[in-house]
């Protein structure tokens, strides 16, 4: 199933019921980007996302593998892995974020969940910033903060842009990380460039929009194409299952 368009205001009351991604057809309306561009500066610069919207969504042979630099939560050695493209300003993925802990609740040690980087800055003008964000609390606290970190920002943010910026120190800080040096690592963009490649590798991997997760168990990948509700995910979790 394709993304859903949908223009009208972004309404969380849609939970659990359908399926839901921003599309990038909206920001880039059908046409072609070389590649992603960072554009460095103070406070983490912009990204703009990339690549072509006419390939197949099929993501066999263009997920990269899970390495030692991602984020993961759950069993490592769990048989299945989500890998989940996100946008930490998009309302779907904060939807389908909670679902993903609830997923990780029912199929412990079967499941595990790699969050990678999808920012769409031309939506979301503070979403790169906040991924970076994300990237400087893991350089301080490693795996275990980033993921508090990403559940914070969800948890604050209204979505669509909302979360104010000063509240990304005050999130660091409620965690127990040193602020001053949370600050500087996100003033000097320290992480702008990892967050680039994750936007690139999305688009390689057949995204189109956020949320955008592909279900791995060995050779075997299923789309999981938007917010999802937990039923259908857990569909497609026990038809590799079994």
């Amino acid at each position: 199933m394709m993304p859903e368009t949908n223009n009208a205001s972004h309404n969380d009351s849609s939970r659990g019921t359908q399926q839901f991604t921003i599309p990038l057809a909206i920001i880039l309306a059908g046409g072609m980007i070389a590649s992603a561009v960072y554009f460095g500066g103070g406070h983490g610069g912009a990204i703009a996302a990339a690549g072509s919207l006419t390939g197949s969504n099929t993501p066999e042979g263009k997920v990269e593998p899970v390495s030692g630099k991602d984020h993961m939560l759950g069993d490592a050695n769990a048989p299945i892995t989500i890998v989940e493209y996100s946008d930490l300003e998009c309302p779907f993925c904060k939807v389908f974020h909670d679902t993903m802990h609830q997923v990780l609740a029912t199929y412990a040690g079967k499941v595990n969940w790699v969050y990678r980087h999808f920012p769409i800055a031309q939506l979301h003008s503070k979403a790169p910033m906040e991924s970076e964000a994300s990237e400087c609390a893991a350089d301080q606290g490693g795996n275990t903060a980033f993921w508090s970190y990403i559940d914070k920002i969800f948890a604050t943010t209204g979505s669509n842009n909302t979360l104010d910026p000063a509240e990304l120190p005050r999130i660091a800080q409620g965690l127990g990380l040193d602020v001053t040096q949370f600050n500087k690592c996100l003033t000097n963009g320290t992480h702008g460039k990892e967050i680039t490649d994750d936007v690139t590798a999305a688009i390689n991997a057949g995204a189109q929009g956020t949320p955008y997760s592909v279900i791995i168990m060995g050779d075997k990948q299923i789309v999981v194409n938007g917010a999802e509700p937990y039923e259908s995910v857990k569909a497609k979790i026990d038809s590799l299952l079994k």
